[in-house]
């Protein structure tokens, strides 16, 4: 069952802007709030999210123009898409264990600048090797949704940390599908002021990576680790204990129950993930659409992350205080079986109009289903490493 929030008392409470816990962490979750450091960290770590998601997925929107520029193949294209998610992968299990040395912070601040040099070489790659490894350093970038859970699970208690988890994961997902129209409309821009097609994609690439540059630099300027400071003066003063590496990796492999939801969070937002990099490509070869029209089908999945995340969050909280976590684990199972079944029927179907209506269906239920795996994994332990991997400060399972 879900633990209630330990009292606070009255002075330590007028210090925040939001009700909080004895850890001071918010026990509501008021979306259009800009309160620090609660919702200031919520606003700062989804827009950098999602500025990491419109540059490891720029690319798939052009790919019909890329792929004539490089003379790719099938092949190239497949495998530079599962570079950029194996990319994210292995950054994943390093962020956790960063996370959990320097703080949420500087471990995704960090991370962005280093990949953001990545998106500006795309503009100069010329061989599908290129292309390949610009894809899988960008892909490093995703590793900031780590960040952004153990941000989340940081700041806010029990009862809302599922929203804040869901709502921060799928806003910053929301690049995915923003991206699907942004690059197409920053292309088409910088061709018609009279670039050929062959520079403007090239070109278009500067502004997701100047995009990224900025957040990274408003999380270092305005970004605050957890409710009572950042982890460098809680560590110094003695507030916060200083974590080990090789501890902080035991861990984190030795739970068995984050190994469990790793497979399950594959299984929902890896697939998300392939979706991304294959979704416009595949309507405008399989349906002979215009470049636009695809990106707009395409960015319609990535686009359901608005609300279909959240939701996952929001209703596996809802079930949290009424069953227990019996209950947010059974909504995940329901969640994500019908999302297998729908994405089992969206390969199956050839109408283009019943083939967007099933991918809209399917990316509902699978984005939900991520937003409830992180209704769940601030309970598995007080740690952060492996995979996600599990950040939460709250109570174990």
């Amino acid at each position: 069952m879900e633990l209630p929030a330990a009292s606070v008392n009255e002075s330590e409470q007028q210090k925040f802007a939001l009700p909080v816990d004895s850890e001071h962490k918010a026990t509501e979750f008021r979306l259009f709030s800009i309160a620090k450091p609660h919702m200031r960290s919520f606003h700062l770590s989804w827009i950098s999210f999602f500025s990491c998601f419109v540059s490891s997925f720029a690319a798939p929107p052009l790919l019909p123009i890329i792929r004539d520029n490089l003379n790719l193949t099938a092949t190239d294209i497949g495998n530079a898409g599962v570079a950029s998610v194996s990319g994210a992968v292995f950054a994943r299990i390093a962020m956790g264990t960063a996370c959990d040395l320097v703080g949420p912070r500087l471990a995704s601040a960090s991370l962005i600048l280093l990949t953001a040099p990545f998106v500006y070489f795309t503009s100069i790659i010329n061989s599908a090797t290129s292309y390949l490894l610009v894809r899988f350093f960008t892909g490093f970038s995703l590793a900031t949704f780590v960040s952004t859970q153990f941000w989340m699970s940081s700041m806010f208690s029990a009862p809302v940390v599922g929203s804040a988890n869901g709502f921060a994961g799928g806003w910053g997902n929301l690049g995915g599908g923003a991206t699907q129209l942004i690059m197409p409309l920053v292309f088409s821009l910088i061709r018609d002021i009279g670039a050929t097609k062959f520079t403007a994609w090239r070109i278009a690439f500067f502004v997701p990576a100047m995009f990224q540059m900025l957040t990274a630099f408003s999380i270092l300027i305005f970004g605050q680790d957890m409710p009572d400071g950042n982890f460098h003066r809680l560590k110094k003063s003695g507030e916060k204990a200083k974590d080990e590496f090789s501890k902080v990796v035991y861990h984190g492999i030795t739970n068995y129950r984050g190994w469990i939801l790793a497979l399950t969070y594959g299984y929902c937002f890896g697939v998300e993930l392939t979706i991304d990099n294959i979704i416009a490509e595949y309507f405008y070869d399989r349906f002979n659409l215009k470049l636009h029209t695809a990106g707009i089908i395409a960015a319609s999945f990535g686009l359901a992350n608005l609300f279909s995340r959240p939701g996952g969050g929001y209703v596996s909280d809802v079930m949290g205080k009424r069953f227990g976590m019996r209950g947010r684990l059974w909504a995940l199972w329901l969640c994500q079986t019908l999302a297998g079944v729908f994405c089992i029927i969206l390969g199956l179907v050839g109408s283009l109009s019943v083939s967007v209506f099933v991918m809209i269906i399917f990316s509902v239920f699978v984005q939900a289903a991520c937003g409830m795996t992180f209704g769940i994994v601030p309970f598995v332990s007080r740690r952060c490493v492996f995979y996600s991997l599990f950040q939460s400060k709250s109570h174990p399972f």
